[in-house]
């Protein structure tokens, strides 16, 4: 991965480096890979993700139709 340093500004380019790893996901892969997942644990964990995005796809798509509101209660 790399970041362009522009007229050595160091916490610009960290800050642009953070980002691109935030989004490429290295930061949670260096968590998961801190300590050693069974593979049964690890069959969990994927099926509970997999739930939790059927189930936001599903709001969402309910949110969209019309079916259920925003989520939030306007201030008064």
């Amino acid at each position: 991965m790399q970041v362009l340093v522009r007229d050595n500004n160091v916490d610009q380019a960290l800050r642009a480096l953070k980002k691109k790893m935030q989004r490429e996901g290295i930061f949670r892969e260096m968590k998961m890979r801190g300590h050693y997942e069974k593979p049964s644990e690890k069959r969990a964990r994927e099926k509970a993700e997999a739930v939790r995005r059927a189930r936001k796809l599903a709001r969402k798509r309910a949110q969209r139709e019309g079916l259920v509101g925003g989520g939030r209660v306007a201030a008064r």
